[in-house]
């Protein structure tokens, strides 16, 4: 399929914000071609804020979009589902500062864009192609983007915990399930962060029903795991949704080891800046035409 796509009908859900515990509501809804993903504070008269780069505020613990100084957070989780899904425009509205948590991945949201459809639009889909190597570092900290035919993903995470410990995960848009492989994968915690977290405003919505929480030698969930790597594939899961702020679909290999919020933006950023580094294109290996 290589023409735009939206949803074939609005869908709304709410819940509670995973850092600031605040009741939201949210309706996605259908958008004309070229509008990308534009959220709309309703309960701001409507104030618009694109996802797009240069809008990004804050990156810890989640990705923070601000314009003119209003505020939204937490957006990744459902621009992984809209971008994982297919789904290239969309409004989304939101009545308050952070987009909910829901079960902490992203397969509701997956769910609610599967029952709405997904529809084409009268206009090609263009594609972000990589055409040279754009890497980032960060102390120990490390991602790249390079030339690919695809989107794929490379993901390492190394925590110093047993049910964690060094996880490494690769996908291809090419041949992967998002909804099936990636999608379910929740996000985590450790329980002896939860204190410092909440002083400092952050994690203050976080429940046993929207994360998976981490003692020194387990987890406190009464789900067991959704995948043994489900940790690593979250981390994928994230890097999908920081992405999605490139307004169009990549063509390139991204390597991560140890990448949070700040680095992924931080690849997009000196990627999109170096005008040698990519082009855009109607053409994908991922369509036979």
């Amino acid at each position: 399929m290589n023409q735009q796509t939206t949803i074939g009908k609005s869908f709304s859900v709410s819940g509670i914000g995973l850092h600031s515990a605040s009741p939201v509501n949210v309706t996605v809804k259908p958008a004309p071609a070229y509008t990308s993903y534009l959220f709309r504070r309703t309960d701001l008269n409507d104030f618009e804020i694109p996802a797009a780069p240069q809008y990004v505020s804050h990156v810890s613990y989640a990705t923070t979009l601000m314009k003119s100084g209003v505020m939204l957070s937490t957006v990744e989780h459902l621009l992984s589902a809209l971008y994982g899904c297919g789904v290239d425009n969309a409004i989304i509205e939101v009545d308050s500062l952070e987009i909910p948590i829901l079960d902490g991945s992203s397969r509701q949201w997956v769910e609610l864009i599967r029952q709405a459809g997904i529809v084409e639009l009268p206009a090609q889909r263009p594609y972000l192609k990589v055409l040279k190597k754009v890497e980032v570092t960060e102390k120990n900290r490390k991602m790249s983007i390079e030339p690919a035919d695809g989107f794929e993903i490379t993901c390492e995470i190394d925590f110093n915990h047993p049910m964690i410990g060094l996880q490494q995960h690769e996908i291809s848009f090419l041949v992967a399930d998002y909804s099936r492989e990636i999608a379910p994968a929740r996000t985590f915690g450790f329980v002896e962060e939860i204190e410092m977290l909440k002083q400092n405003g952050l994690a203050r919505g976080g429940s046993l029903e929207n994360a998976i929480a981490l003692t020194r030698d387990g987890f406190l969930n009464p789900e067991p795991l959704r995948f043994d790597d489900e940790f690593v594939r979250h981390k994928i899961l994230d890097i999908i949704g920081d992405l999605a702020l490139a307004g169009m679909p990549i063509l390139g290999h991204v390597r991560a080891s140890r990448s949070g919020h700040g680095l992924h933006t931080m690849l997009l950023s000196n990627l999109l800046r170096d005008r040698e580094a990519w082009e855009v294109t109607t053409t994908s290996a991922t369509t036979s035409d």
